[in-house]
């Protein structure tokens, strides 16, 4: 009997910008998704222009990685010559070819996807969730009309995400949310930002009014506001929990899922770091092993709580939402570590004399437990107890034994955000340039 090989799964990571790209990557990522400055569903990230974009595509081509391109707004009239002219730009500028090629471009307007089918003709197409794919005839239509991969509705369950693999090609991949923020709207498509606001939703400009509070104001009475309480959990009544299926990764790829997809191109550093690597961790601990998976569940937990979420829930996989999905007391993150900062360079003994050349301050700085250059994030102050994310999903625990400004003054804390520090800790090994530092948060 000929053995069936069970293809492991694509680690799918958002990218806001080129710092968080590189994290992704650094701690496992398969492939990322970003956006352009244009025609994306998020539009408040710091997104890629042009020479960004070829920068990131030979990043992440270096290590071996893929990178998928956002293109996935419900386009209008007016839109329709400005994506043409975006896609015949990516093409001029060599992103269709060579080192600087895109992987694949994420979309869900027909039009837009008529478009790049003819100006972009060498880029797969992946179809995005906003499509409302929810079916294998579906599925089937957009196989027939040359894209490569289909991104699931939420609103599916495993049990339906498995009748499709059932009827749909072989070759034709499903991407599916492993983890991120939920959307109270039918796949995403809301219309209260643009109401409230005039920001619109399916254009990238979102400004998340499900996280509000709300009361109900009767028309005869203005100014007196009336709670919206189910019971005595609160009011936030639009306001869900976020996805995590950490504990279901055989779940997952029993269902036949291809790429397991991260939402958050708005997240930090931190949350992209601590993710990553944790579902790196859990996926290679499950082909492993069913048992080791099983063993490390409590590491797994812990340190995907490590990162701001707001409650855990597992969306539509298992049944429809109900009121255990909600938050209702809350519009507020769970947030249990602070994001210091990112390891940008390692002075070691042998390298000091350079790196520190012509720079004034601390003469007797003993180079030999080495500098560590970060461009710090929160305040942190000399004596702190912080960890630093190993790639490899362990974390080195130290001291912070010293913190210099840029003249190599000594400093008792670092106050200022964005500012460029040099750190010595209590100890080296271990550590690398790409690093997240963490402290939790007391």
């Amino acid at each position: 009997m000929e053995q069936i090989v069970i293809k492991k799964p694509e680690l799918l990571i958002p990218a806001g910008g080129m710092d968080t790209l590189k994290v992704a990557i650094d701690y496992g990522a398969d492939a990322v998704y970003m956006g352009g400055q244009k025609f994306g569903l998020r539009a408040k990230a710091d997104n890629f222009s042009i020479e960004e974009m070829k920068e990131a595509v030979r990043y992440v081509h270096a290590h071996g990685k893929k990178v998928y391109v956002t293109v996935n707004i419900f386009a209008h009239n007016d839109d329709i010559e400005g994506v043409r002219e975006y896609f015949e730009t990516l093409h001029n500028e060599g992103l269709d070819s060579g080192d600087t090629a895109i992987d694949a471009l994420l979309i869900s307007d027909f039009g837009i996807f008529t478009l790049a089918k003819e100006i972009l003709p060498d880029i797969d197409i992946h179809i995005s969730t906003q499509a409302n794919n929810t079916n294998y005839m579906t599925y089937n239509f957009w196989y027939k009309q040359g894209a490569k991969r289909v991104v699931a509705a939420r609103e599916l369950s495993l049990k339906e995400l498995k009748k499709i693999r059932d009827n749909i090609p072989e070759d034709m991949e499903i991407e599916a949310f492993m983890h991120g923020a939920m959307c109270i709207s039918y796949s995403g498509r809301c219309l209260l930002s643009s109401y409230f606001t005039g920001r619109d939703a399916n254009k990238g400009a979102c400004t998340h009014p499900c996280r509000w509070k709300y009361a109900i104001v009767e028309e005869k009475r203005p100014g007196e506001y009336l709670p919206v309480e189910e019971d005595d959990r609160g009011t936030y009544i639009f306001n869900s929990k976020d996805l995590c299926m950490i504990e279901y990764i055989p779940e997952m790829i029993a269902a036949g899922i291809d790429s397991f997809k991260v939402e958050g191109r708005m997240k930090t550093a931190l949350y992209v770091a601590a993710v990553t690597r944790t579902y790196r961790k859990a996926i290679d601990d499950y082909f492993e092993s069913e048992e080791l998976y099983r063993a490390n569940m409590d590491y797994y937990r812990e340190e995907i709580a490590a990162c701001t979420y707001r409650q855990f829930t597992t969306g539509f996989y298992f049944h429809k939402p109900d009121e255990n999905t909600q938050i209702y007391d809350n519009n507020t993150y769970v947030n249990n570590y602070i994001y210091l900062g990112c390891i940008e360079e390692v002075i070691t003994k042998e390298s000091s004399a350079d790196a520190l050349d012509g720079l004034t301050g601390d003469s007797d700085l003993n180079s030999d437990t080495g500098l560590f250059v970060i461009h710090q994030k929160n305040k942190f102050s000399v004596g702190e107890k912080v960890s630093v994310m190993a790639f490899d999903g362990s974390n080195i625990y130290v001291a912070v034994c010293g913190i210099y400004d840029e003249k190599m003054n000594p400093m008792e804390s670092a106050p200022h955000p964005k500012q460029l520090i040099y750190i010595k800790f209590s100890d080296t090994d271990g550590i690398r340039p790409g690093m997240i530092i963490r402290v939790k948060r007391s």
